[in-house]
Order: structure tokens, then C-alpha cells, then sequence
């Protein structure tokens, strides 16, 4: 099912013994369009650290209970790696991550989970002893290594303007996912401060040309007035794949499931 970011913020991380703590925004990877991480705040039970949750560990959303369920115990969270969310996160520190959890690295193979398209976690060592270096160690080598940086805040993107090839057109307001492979399929697009009437669209991830991180724009081979005519997006309707035809039918390009 596709659903939005946003509509996870708030749910509560629950894992095999208690909760953990509440979502607050997830971090994606601007190569292949995935949901890497949730990033949760976990309260006073960790002195309200911030830890990251891969899909790797998520059994399962309760959407009634507004629960995301995960296959870790609290004590697995509590050794696992400190990682800065204030700081990039590198590729380093991803590693030593997927090491001490036992899973796989999404970033090596071809499909979208390295070599699975689905998020299907290697093992589960969980054991602080696969840290093969201080953390403190790997942060410092990960500070040497800028350009190794993948990883994508949802918040910090939240706001970044639209530029289609002749002018801009409007700003990201959410993103949508697949909750199955945690692949980002859409931008949601606000575009009602650019036109009197304006609408929600979605922008599909394919279609971007390229993302200005210093100038928080993102860029797109798609004209103004081909943006501006798109279906509109209803937010209180469920996204259908008769949406979603539509959608690329409008634009002449190829569905993501073709």
C-alpha cells in the first residue's frame, strides 16, 4: 500500500518486549528512492535518544493502534551504535549499523535492497562485539569522508521547491511510499502558492532530473504547465494504480510496475 510519511509521524515503535518511542521523520536515500530509516525519539527509558529502526526490523503497521511493530528488544536498541542525527549519516556508519543488527547493506547489489527487492534482513546478531571499531572512531573516519553521504532527512526536504523546465511550480509537502518494499514512488506537491486555485499532484520519484541540496530545490524535465494540469491528488482518498495510470497517461511515461 502507498501511504505518506507524514502519516506515520507520531506512531509508536513497538518491539518484542515494550515500545520504543515515537517516529518522528525517516531518512531516505536520494540514489535509489528508499526508506533507509525511521527516526525515533525513544523517551525517558533512553534519556529521549534518537535511534534509527531499518524496514529490516519492521513486522508489521497497525494503523488502528497506530503502532509500527519491529522485531527488536529494547536491550538491542540501547547497545546498538549512537548515531548523530545532527550529523550526515555516511555510509560508515550505515555499515556498522547493519553489522551490529545482522543485516544486509541495501547499498550493495542491484535491486532496490541490495540483492532483494524486499527489505529481508540476513540474520540478526545484534551483538555489540560486531563493531569492529569505537564509535567514536567511526565517526571521526566518517567525518573524513563528506562526499560518502547518502541519506536524506524527510523533514529537512519538506518545503524544497519545485522547478519544472520553465519555471517553478510549487514545494514538497509530504512523500509516498510503498509499505511493502519502502520504496519512495511520489512527491506530494503543493502548488497553490504559485497559481490562485492551485492543487495538490504527485511528482514521481522517476521523473526527477536532479536535487539542489544548498538550494533546496528540486528539478524536474517536466514543464510548468504539464505540472499544472496533472490529476489532482485527493489526500482523503485511498491512491489507487487507476490514479496512478492516469497520472503517467497524463505525462506519456512508463508506470514503475511495468
Amino acid at each position: 500500500m502507498l501511504r505518506t510519511v507524514n502519516s506515520l509521524k507520531g506512531y509508536a515503535i513497538q518491539a518484542t518486549d515494550d515500545e520504543l518511542g515515537k517516529v518522528k521523520e525517516v531518512y531516505f536515500d536520494d540514489e535509489r528512492w528508499g526508506v533507509r530509516y525511521l527516526v525515533v525519539e525513544t523517551g525517558t527509558w533512553l534519556s529521549s535518544r534518537i535511534v534509527l529502526i531499518s524496514p529490516y526490523s519492521i513486522t508489521g503497521v497497525d494503523d488502528l493502534a497506530e503502532l509500527v511493530q519491529v522485531s527488536l528488544t529494547r536491550e538491542q536498541v540501547k547497545n546498538s551504535p549512537d548515531i548523530d542525527t545532527h550529523q550526515p549519516v555516511s555510509r560508515l556508519l550505515e555499515g556498522e549499523y547493519s553489522s551490529y543488527y545482522g543485516f544486509g547493506s541495501y547499498w550493495a547489489g542491484p535491486y532496490l535492497w541490495g540483492t532483494s527487492a524486499y527489505p529481508v534482513p540476513l540474520g540478526a546478531s545484534a551483538d555489540p562485539s560486531a563493531m569492529n571499531e569505537p564509535p567514536e572512531v567511526v565517526a571521526a573516519r566518517a567525518a573524513e569522508r563528506p562526499e560518502d553521504v547518502h541519506l536524506r532527512s524527510s523533514k529537512d526536504v519538506n518545503g524544497y521547491q519545485i522547478a519544472g523546465t520553465d519555471d517553478e511550480i510549487g514545494h514538497v509537502e509530504d512523500f509516498l511510499f510503498d509499505d511493502q518494499d519502502w520504496a519512495v514512488r511520489y512527491l506530494l506537491i503543493d502548488t497553490r502558492n504559485w497559481w490562485p486555485g492551485g492543487k495538490k499532484v504527485l511528482l514521481a520519484t522517476q521523473w526527477i532530473e536532479s536535487i539542489d541540496w544548498n538550494g533546496s530545490m528540486v528539478r524536474t524535465s517536466l514543464t510548468r504547465e504539464q505540472i499544472k494540469n496533472s490529476p489532482e491528488y485527493d489526500e482523503e482518498a485511498v491512491l489507487d494504480r487507476d490514479y496512478e495510470l492516469r497520472l503517467h497517461k497524463h505525462y506519456d511515461r512508463p508506470g514503475y510496475w511495468d
